[in-house]
C-alpha cells in the first residue's frame, strides 16, 4: 500500500518547507506548490487524499480554489490554514469546501493531529510504520534503520535524507527535491546534500568507493537502487543457507506495514 498521499498550498516558503519535512517523517508522502498554477498541476498529476491549503493567496483565491477542488474530487481532505480569524472568515472557509479550519499561526503539534483526525476518515487509516526493502528496512516508527540486519548509526538529517528517497521507489529526485523534502528549513545550497549523501554512503554502502544503493543520476540527483539491493540479495540466497546469520534474502516488493489505530 503506497503512503498517504497529502498536497501542500502555502506561498510562505518557510512554512511550505517546514510543514514538508514534519509531516514526511510522520510518514506522508509530500508533495507542495507556491501558487495555483503549479497546485493545479500537482493536483491532476497526482490526485492526493488530503490537501492543505493557505487560505491567505492573492485576491482572496484560497476560498474560490477550494470550492473548485470540492467539485473536482467530493472525497479530498482539506485542511484550511489562514491568519484571518474571525467567526466569519471560519464559516467562509468551510463552507467553501474545507473539513477543518486552522488559525494563524499554530503550533505544529496541533496541526499534526488535525491532519492525523482527518486521515482517519479515509480508508487509508495511518501512515506505514515501516518500509521493508529486504536487505534495507526503515522504522518510521522509532527512526531507525537496518541494513542486511546490521542497525545502522544515523543522524537524524541522513535518516530523513534515506527515507525522502526510499519513499519515492527508485526514482531520482533533484537535489532541489532533496533540500525541499528531507530539510527542516529552507537551504538553497545543493552542495548540503552532497556532503550528506557522501557520510549516509559511508554507512549503508558495501562499498563506499563504488556506491550501488546511492546512486548518482547524472545532470538530475540522486535516486536509491532499490533492484539492486534484490540483485544482491538473490545472489546470497544459496550463501545464505549454510550460514544463517549473513544477508536477508530480498522481497519482490517493498511492504509496509500499517500499525492499528484504536477505533478502527
Amino acid at each position: 500500500m503506497a503512503a498517504f498521499e497529502l498536497q501542500i498550498i502555502e506561498t510562505n516558503p518557510h512554512l511550505r518547507s517546514l510543514l514538508s519535512w514534519h509531516l514526511q517523517q510522520a510518514g506522508y508522502g509530500i508533495f507542495s506548490a507556491g501558487d495555483l498554477t503549479q497546485a493545479k498541476e500537482m493536483f491532476y498529476q497526482r490526485q492526493p487524499k488530503m490537501l492543505i491549503l493557505s487560505a491567505d493567496l492573492p485576491d482572496s483565491l484560497g476560498l474560490d480554489f477550494c470550492a473548485w477542488l470540492r467539485q473536482q474530487q467530493p472525497q479530498l481532505l482539506i485542511l484550511m490554514l489562514s491568519a484571518r480569524d474571525t467567526e466569519a472568515d471560519v464559516v467562509a472557509g468551510l463552507r467553501s469546501g474545507a473539513d477543518d479550519y486552522l488559525k494563524k499561526p499554530f503550533g505544529m503539534q496541533e496541526l499534526m493531529a488535525r491532519v492525523a483526525a482527518l486521515a482517519r476518515r479515509s480508508k487509508t487509516v495511518a501512515p506505514p510504520a515501516y518500509l521493508d526493502y529486504g536487505p534495507l528496512k526503515i522504522d518510521l516508527v522509532h527512526r531507525r534503520v537496518r541494513f542486511y540486519g546490521e542497525l545502522i548509526d544515523l543522524t537524524p538529517q541522513e535518516f530523513s535524507l534515506l527515507y525522502v528517497l526510499a519513499q519515492v521507489a527508485g526514482k531520482p529526485l533533484s537535489r532541489a527535491d532533496l533540500l525541499q523534502r528531507a530539510w527542516p528549513d529552507e537551504i538553497d545550497n545543493p552542495r548540503t546534500v552532497d556532503t550528506h549523501v557522501l557520510s549516509l554512503r559511508k554507512k549503508v554502502e558495501l562499498d563506499p568507493q563504488q556506491p550501488s544503493l546511492i546512486q548518482t543520476v547524472r545532470n538530475v540527483g540522486y535516486r536509491l537502487n532499490l533492484e539492486g539491493l534484490a540483485s544482491e540479495a538473490n545472489g546470497a540466497d544459496s550463501e545464505s543457507a549454510a550460514q544463517p546469520n549473513n544477508r536477508i534474502p530480498a522481497v519482490a516488493a517493498p511492504t509496509e506495514v500499517i500499525p492499528s489505530v484504536p477505533g478502527s
